[in-house]
This record gives structure tokens, C-alpha cells and sequence, in this order.
């Protein structure tokens, strides 16, 4: 579970490094949520190194126009359950630790909007919980598919995109939305409805709730016939601890232009990790 117990006096050093003999089973949970944490770098690294090998050339030119004219991101995407299934996901829920816990039945003949909070820095228990059967979903909510959604740019990077397809995520648009839950039914949608912006926010004992000019999940369920289905993760804006950005800091100006120009936030986090507890 994330430290975030440390205090800021004198005597305490800012950097408490992790002890040598920690347990197998711990450092391999601290390796599954490493690796997912640099998903994206890594997909990244690997496609433009790619593109520096000749031999590559006409696989990623015929890959590149397959991504500009691929309309599963808006169609569900493609998941595939051995993805889902893995057993890191297992080691990365067990990190946290993360638990699902059902408080009512979910008829499988409807459909359902979920609508997700607190985002936190990085959504992890959405992702945890929705995009992989770390916490068997599909055994907790038989006959529910839900899919994760988020932002349609995330489908623009190579590699990446197809990875989050994998797991089972697809485009939060209208259009995305609505082609989901006409699929059938127990197709079903998640959305962080505070989305990207409520995560400059995120910070341990903080819950605000990003919802001014965010209704149109709740128009979209009721256009669609879906029931409304609320999702409250706790203890999610507690894995890290946040830089201070109050509202018109320069710091806080900063990332609200990046979220502006690029719809990505850049909260300045900090916790736990591989080599320090705090």
C-alpha cells in the first residue's frame, strides 16, 4: 500500500530507501504496477526504434494507415481475455492492495453506464478493476462486458493504443459510447466523469468531484435506455501524495495550458517506489 505516513520533520530523512530484504512475492507486485506505469514510454520507445531499421519500413507505413482508418476505438475496441487475464494484473492488484466489492446484483439484460470517482492520478482502481480480471469482473458481474473508456488521443500512439484495446478500453466519445451500448445486452461503459482535470486535485484526504458541465453521461444513459450505475473507489487520490497547485499558482496555470493544448494533465506526483518507501 502506498506510504504516505511520512512526516516533514527534521529528524525524518525525505528519502526512506527500501529495505534489501523484502519478500519475492513484494518485489514482483512492485514490478507488474513498474511495468504498467511505463506502458506508454516503452510502447513508444519500441515503435520508433522500430522505424530506424529499414528492414521495418513497409510494416510500420502499411501499420500507420491501418491506424488512421481503424474505427475499432470507437467500436469497443478489440479485447482480447488472455490480455485481460494475465497473471501480473493479479500481482499488480495485490500491490495496493485492490479489492471490488459488489453491493447489489446487476441484471445482464440491461446495460449500464458506470460512472466512476475519484480519477486520481492515474485511475488505477478503474483500470484494475474494469480493464483487466485482476478482481474477476466477469465471475462478480456475470453477463456484464464493461469496457474502460478514455481519452480518444490515447488511440493515436502506436503500440499503445493497441494495447489498451487489448485490455479492453475504447474511445470515451458519444459516438463510442452509444455504439457500445447498442452492441446488446450487459454491454457496458465506465467513465471517470470528473475526467482528466480532477486529477490536479487528486491528493491524499481529497475528494472533489469535477462535475460542472459533465452531464452528458447522464443524458447518454437516458438516450440509450442504460442504467446509471455509481462507482466510488476508496482510497484512490491516496496512492500518491501531489505537489501543491492551488487554483491560479503558476504551477497550476502550467498544467491546465497542457491539459488545454494536448487534453492530458501533468499532475507532479510522488509516493512510494521500486528503490525508496517515500
Amino acid at each position: 500500500m502506498a506510504d504516505n505516513t511520512a512526516t516533514k520533520s527534521s529528524e525524518t530523512p525525505l528519502v526512506r530507501l527500501a529495505p534489501f530484504n523484502v519478500p519475492f512475492i513484494r518485489r514482483r507486485q512492485t514490478a507488474a504496477v513498474a511495468l504498467w506505469l511505463v506502458s506508454l514510454p516503452t510502447t513508444l520507445f519500441f515503435f520508433f526504434i522500430t522505424c530506424t531499421i529499414v528492414f521495418f519500413l513497409p510494416w510500420i507505413i502499411a501499420y500507420l494507415l491501418f491506424v488512421l482508418f481503424d474505427i475499432a476505438p470507437e467500436n469497443g475496441g478489440r479485447r482480447f481475455e488472455f490480455a485481460r487475464r494475465a497473471k501480473f494484473w493479479k500481482w499488480y492488484s495485490e500491490y495496493f492492495p485492490i479489492k471490488l466489492i459488489k453491493q447489489a446484483d446487476l441484471d445482464p439484460s440491461k446495460n449500464y453506464v458506470f460512472g466512476y470517482h475519484p480519477h486520481g492520478v492515474i485511475s488505477v482502481g478503474a483500470w484494475t478493476n474494469f480493464a483487466t480480471e485482476a478482481n474477476n469482473f466477469s465471475k462478480v458481474f456475470p453477463g456484464i462486458t464493461c469496457r474502460l473508456l478514455t481519452l480518444t488521443s490515447n488511440f493515436n500512439i502506436p503500440l499503445y493504443r493497441d494495447y489498451l484495446m487489448a485490455q479492453g478500453c475504447a474511445s470515451v466519445s458519444r459516438q463510442s459510447c452509444e455504439n457500445i451500448l447498442k452492441k446488446g445486452p450487459g454491454h457496458s461503459i465506465i467513465i471517470v466523469v470528473g475526467g482528466a482535470g480532477e486529477s490536479l486535485n487528486a491528493r491524499p484526504g481529497v475528494y472533489d468531484l469535477v462535475l460542472k458541465r459533465r452531464l452528458g453521461f447522464i443524458k447518454l444513459a437516458v438516450r440509450n435506455g442504460a442504467c446509471l450505475c455509481p462507482v466510488f473507489s476508496f482510497g484512490e487520490n491516496d496512492i500518491w501524495d501531489q505537489a501543491d497547485n492551488p487554483k491560479g499558482s503558476k504551477i497550476w496555470k502550467v498544467q491546465k495550458t497542457i491539459q488545454k493544448l494536448s487534453g492530458w494533465t501533468m499532475p507532479l506526483f510522488h509516493g512510494r517506489g521500486v528503490f525508496n518507501c517515500k
